[in-house]
């Protein structure tokens, strides 16, 4: 088990490390230990997951993946990486709607912190999810259902952790689908409404230097006509590109409109690649949709000290949803994500500047991103925050999945 996450910016803290080979094994871990917290494949860039007492992957778990044709749905462990998923999903025939930017995540993390795509009609990845199966404080094996379990179950998707160990989780799927993807050039920021309506799945790349975006990402069904040469004012892309510059494009997916395979486009990155930069902080917002060119327009003013300590800053859209703590709980939105340099003492007076000019929009923080919002803010944003704080001191009185990170956002009393 790595000594840190990912990015390097987070070293555990976990007094023990932990991997057990069966879920037997597991239920009596967490039984017998006082503090217990389960690490996916170190893609948070906060301590959400981080604990003193026992720190446990579940890699050592069987990598189960149980397609269901009749039902349409797919059971797979905790573990288990959303790219290796995919593959086995697209050789039955199968698909998710929608995948992250890199395929490299687990299934349980990105469901548990409410990692998502992009796509005007497309919600986040745990709106996919129908069950789940978790060990609780005491040990005992649970599993809630969306068809059984209501109001609850929307409760307990987007976790956090909080509320035990994810053991399987079951997704809905659909049919395997080809997708184009083509990348376009210096769009105008008046555009942005039309570019996002234009594909099955859009990403904007700008690195806030002028008032134009930089790349426009668009990944659309393949028996869809390829855009204009003159789509929106932009220019196609004359070859690969990567979304950070100086970075090999050879680590992204196809471009150039050559149709491929579902998972081999709606990520930005190729699962057994560099994703991203690598050396990098990051921060997401989620802000209400219709109020997208205001809230942007809001960070001008600010663009050139942003400009300074970024790699690139991603724009997409997410559609609503029902989940508790999804950011897109009950509003369709737009996500501003910033890829910062790896420099936290340079980046944190921007992060603070971004969010004090966000704030009249009620920003929604991605759950596994660094952001310094006020917990009573936080709060505030999210209207099922009072349930999720009662459903978590039910499901976990004695604090044993809880981390100080979790306690300044979600207080004991």
């Amino acid at each position: 088990m790595p000594e840190r996450n990912w990015a390097g910016n987070v070293r555990y803290a976990a007094a023990r490390r932990h991997r057990p080979s069966s879920v037997d094994e597991l239920r009596r871990l967490v039984a017998g230990s006082e503090r217990v917290r389960a690490v996916g494949s170190g893609h948070s860039f906060n301590r959400f997951g981080d604990t003193v007492g026992d720190l446990v992957s579940l890699a050592g778990l069987p990598p189960t993946v149980e397609v269901d044709p009749r039902r349409r749905r797919v059971t797979v462990a905790a573990a288990v990486r959303y790219g290796d998923l995919a593959t086995q999903l697209h050789a039955a025939g199968y698909a998710l709607p929608t995948m992250a930017s890199l395929p490299h995540i687990s299934v349980a993390g990105a469901v548990a912190t409410a990692t998502h795509g992009s796509g005007n009609d497309i919600g986040n990845l745990a709106t996919a999810v129908a069950a789940l199966e978790l060990v609780t404080a005491d040990g005992d094996l649970l599993t809630v259902r969306r068809e059984a379990d209501g109001d609850r179950f929307a409760g307990m998707v987007v976790g956090l952790g909080a509320l035990g160990v994810v053991t399987r989780v079951t997704l809905d799927v659909v049919p395997a689908f080809d997708v184009r993807q083509y990348v376009r050039l210096d769009l105008p920021r008046p555009a942005l409404d039309e570019a996002f309506a234009s594909a099955y799945s859009v990403s904007l790349f700008t690195d806030w230097r002028g008032g134009r975006i930089g790349q426009v990402w668009r990944k659309q069904l393949a028996d869809a006509p390829p855009p204009a040469a003159d789509w929106l004012g932009t220019t196609a892309a004359a070859g690969p590109v990567h979304p950070v510059p100086g970075m090999p494009t050879e680590n992204c997916t196809a471009q150039l409109g050559e149709p491929g395979p579902w998972h081999d486009r709606l990520p930005h990155f190729r699962l057994g690649f560099t994703p991203s930069s690598g050396d990098e902080l990051q921060s997401e917002y989620h802000l209400p949709r219709a109020a997208a060119a205001e809230a942007l327009a809001a960070l001008d003013p600010v663009a050139e000290r942003i400009a300074e300590v970024l790699q690139v800053c991603e724009l997409r859209t997410v559609a609503a949803d029902e989940l508790w703590l999804s950011p897109q709980y009950r509003r369709d939105s737009l996500a501003v994500h910033f890829t910062w340099v790896d420099d936290a003492d340079a980046v944190a007076p921007v992060l603070a500047e971004v969010e004090g000019r966000l704030a009249p929009f009620t920003p929604r923080p991605h759950w596994g991103k660094v952001f310094t919002l006020d917990p009573a803010a936080v709060a505030a944003a999210y209207p099922r925050h009072a349930d999720f704080l009662a459903l978590l001191r039910e499901a976990d009185p004695a604090g044993k999945f809880r981390t100080p990170l979790l306690d300044r956002y979600f207080p004991r009393d």
